[in-house]
């Protein structure tokens, strides 16, 4: 029966000549094992269909006693949430980004962690899907967008050289049409000049509606803003976005550079990626670089930035800052 519901919703309805596609995500709860009221039956069924959304939807999911306990986690996880909106309780990480000649720092990504007060810090594999669920992600990457820029303005502020600062947008604010006045005020309110500022996208975000999302991004590249193309190679991967979108930069994802060396596949892959960024003008910056074969590699196949483990860690804005005072010391010194 399942699969007859999810078949039906998988043809598109037609609606004022429209084609609209839709979803289904459906929790199966059985008699007696599962329950024995059909209020205790509804409500087992409804946890096992979250559990049907979490793997990706369109599927069905049994109920089993396993899945209450993770649904009682994830309560406790969105009202912890809620409270930490609330109070604050977030604060950002950054990454370095290196220059592949020379080795040099040239920005940061700003990553979002969670200060819990019972659980230490978290990472947002712990919190992202439901902060999404709930509609909380709008606040966070509201704040988040306002925070990266004030550091970055405090680091020029401190006597250290501009860089570009990164920050990932999600589909709950960019396409709920407030980035552009959000990103507009995060830099009128920190004094950072717009070319320090850049902004990541996933294909899937930037694809969902192509004609909004160029008038969008072309909107925020007149005011001097940098956009790039995170995890390419995992969505579309579409030439034709890549002709149309004012985009700055490409990111090859870390799955690519995993296997550096011992892959030839994922070597092809990341051969073609550079070839076609480049032949479009485009700047790739590699994720997940950890060692020094992976790093050299990227140097051979011609990438122009690395991102991961083996230059650093994300750490706080304290531990970043002397990080770069490093940096600038061995410019010095060189």
């Amino acid at each position: 029966m399942s699969r007859r519901i999810l078949e039906s919703f998988a043809r598109p309805f037609l609606i004022d000549t429209h084609e609209i596609f839709i979803s289904a995500s459906v929790g199966i709860s059985i008699y007696p094992s599962d329950g024995e009221t059909a209020e205790v039956l509804l409500k087992n069924a409804d946890t096992a269909m979250y559990h049907a959304k979490e793997q990706g939807r369109s599927n069905c999911q049994f109920y089993s006693t396993g899945l209450n306990a993770a649904a009682s986690e994830r309560l406790d996880v969105e009202n912890d949430l809620r409270k930490a909106v609330e109070r604050r309780e977030f604060l950002i990480y950054y990454q370095a980004k290196v220059d592949v000649r020379s080795r040099r720092i040239t920005g940061a990504e700003a990553l979002i962690r969670w200060r819990h007060l019972r659980r230490g810090i978290l990472s947002p594999a712990h919190f992202l899907p439901a902060a999404i669920d709930t509609g909380l992600i709008r606040p966070m990457d509201e704040w988040m967008l306002r925070e990266a820029c004030l550091q970055s303005r405090r680091w020029q502020a401190a006597g250290l050289a501009p860089i570009t600062v990164s920050v990932n947008v999600s589909n709950s604010l960019f396409h709920g049409s407030t980035l552009v006045p959000t990103a507009s005020k995060a830099l009128s309110e920190s004094g950072l000049a717009s070319q320090y500022l850049e902004l990541e996208l996933t294909e899937s975000i930037a694809m969902r509606d192509m004609d909004t999302s160029i008038t969008m991004l072309e909107d925020l590249k007149r005011m001097g803003i940098r956009l790039s193309i995170d995890d390419f190679g995992t969505g579309y991967s579409s030439l034709s976005y890549l002709q149309r979108l004012p985009l700055s930069r490409l990111k090859i994802d870390q799955s690519f550079v995993r296997n550096l060396g011992t892959d030839e596949h994922n070597e092809r892959i990341i051969r073609a990626i550079i070839a076609l960024a480049h032949s479009f003008a485009l700047p790739v910056l590699a994720e997940g670089v950890e060692t020094e074969e992976q790093f050299r590699k990227l140097e051979e196949e011609g990438c122009d930035e690395v991102q991961g483990y083996l230059f650093s860690r994300p750490t706080n804005a304290e531990e970043f800052e002397r990080l770069l005072r490093r940096d600038a010391d061995s410019r010095r010194v060189a």
